[in-house]
């Protein structure tokens, strides 16, 4: 019996491995506009024939999630009443399903016109 657990515990993380491994580049580019209570991001999501469906973000010492919205420019966006709390966390789903987390990519003291990818 501890041979199948095992087995099973391996089988999950080489899944887990290679859906990694399989995971399209994705950058984060701060646009125009973004400030302590705003930030607008162009998001390069790297799969043919994919794209971001839903983005979220996590702001540093949160477990709330927020979701971004997408504008007519393709630029995501979110407005808050108070400033944001940097470094921020991400997480999408794709059109296709492709679901993935992305911690503390766009730092506190970000920079307009500055791409950030996450560390892989």
């Amino acid at each position: 019996m501890a041979s199948s657990s095992r087995m099973l515990a391996a089988a999950a993380l080489a899944a887990l491995f290679i859906g990694a491994m399989c995971a399209a580049p994705v950058e984060f580019t701060v646009e125009k506009g973004s400030d302590e209570k705003n930030l607008a991001l162009s998001i390069k999501y790297n799969k043919e024939g994919d794209s971001m469906a839903e983005v979220e973000l996590k702001e540093h010492g949160s477990n709330e999630w927020l979701a971004l919205k997408k504008n007519g420019n393709g630029v995501w966006e979110i407005k808050s009443e108070k400033p944001l709390k940097g470094p921020f966390n991400f997480r999408f789903v794709s059109e296709k399903g492709m679901r993935n987390v992305f911690d503390d990519v766009v730092p506190a003291d970000f920079k307009v016109g500055t791409t950030y990818k996450p560390e892989e």
